[in-house]
């Protein structure tokens, strides 16, 4: 088991939700959901995936990467 893997199953867990809606309102909602909620240290984790190829992300969070804030 990767060390990230718990954060891509629920960042995967929350895009399968959203693409039930409108794509862009899916996007806007994925993002959304991430920056409200992750701590930055998740988010952090996270663009260490997305960085890395995204392996094991639904599109929809790849394609949610630039809306979502990137921590220092």
């Amino acid at each position: 088991m990767t060390p990230h893997a718990k954060l891509i199953t629920m960042a995967n867990q929350i895009a399968k939700f959203m693409e039930s809606k409108p794509h862009s309102e899916g996007l806007e909602g994925l993002s959304s959901h991430i920056n409200d909620f992750w701590e930055p240290r998740m988010r952090r984790h996270l663009f260490e995936v997305l960085d890395g190829g995204g392996m094991g992300l639904r599109p929809l969070v790849i394609e949610a990467a630039n809306l979502i804030r990137r921590p220092i």
